[in-house]
């Protein structure tokens, strides 16, 4: 670490900041059974990190159901997780610990999401935390969401600082790929019951939760 001379610290969202996964698979579970689509609650595992377009627009090809709407689809996905993470949602243990080491080293703070902004906005008012950014980057628009890396470049373009030279912070394989993609030096942080896969070798650390992140950035 020592060698690398980082400027920033950007942070994807949904897993990492927040315990917003649960909440996305329940809302895809939901909405996707009440189509006919024949999945269960573990298969919407297979689009973790995925923006919801692409996440709909997966399902279809593999089950296609008749009145595709993609945009009335996503939009009952995005509203009923924005509900609940209003209602309940938590930060993921260290959050606050996490960007106050950001802070104290001089760093740079920014968020890289594949998230629309009404759930940016969901997060950032529950949490309370919007004034610990200083830029916010959504996938919502762009032209390919994670796994491609347009969103972690147009971030770290908007902290005025080298790709080279941040440090991304993920939870999902997709999201690891973008970051890798933008040539960030990267920290994964995958859920429990995925945190012995061999495939998280692609990151260049390895963490439990964010709680570790602050010695790991003293290291």
């Amino acid at each position: 670490m020592s060698q690398i001379n980082f400027a920033a610290v950007i942070f994807d969202m949904d897993g990492v900041l927040i315990d917003s996964e649960p909440s996305w698979q329940a809302a895809e579970y939901k909405v996707l059974s009440q189509l006919g689509l024949p999945i269960s609650l573990s298969d919407t595992q297979q689009t973790t990190g995925l923006r919801i377009d692409q996440v709909v627009d997966y399902w279809y090809k593999r089950h296609p159901w008749e009145g595709y709407d993609n945009a009335a689809t996503a939009e009952a996905i995005v509203q009923q997780v924005a509900d609940e993470i209003i209602r309940s949602g938590e930060a993921m243990p260290g959050v606050k610990q996490a960007l106050e080491a950001c802070k104290q080293r001089g760093l740079k703070i920014g968020l890289a999401t594949s998230s629309p902004t009404l759930l940016i906005d969901a997060v950032m008012q529950k949490l309370a935390i919007a004034d610990k950014f200083d830029a916010i980057e959504s996938a919502e628009t762009l032209a390919l969401g994670k796994p491609h890396p347009e969103v972690y470049l147009n971030c770290a373009k908007a902290l005025d600082v080298a790709p080279s030279h941040c440090l991304a912070i993920e939870d999902s394989f997709n999201g690891l790929i973008a970051a890798r993609a933008a040539n960030m030096h990267t920290v994964v942080i995958p859920a429990p019951h995925e945190a012995s896969q061999a495939r998280w070798a692609a990151a260049h650390q390895q963490l439990k939760s964010l709680e570790e992140f602050a010695d790991y950035l003293a290291q």
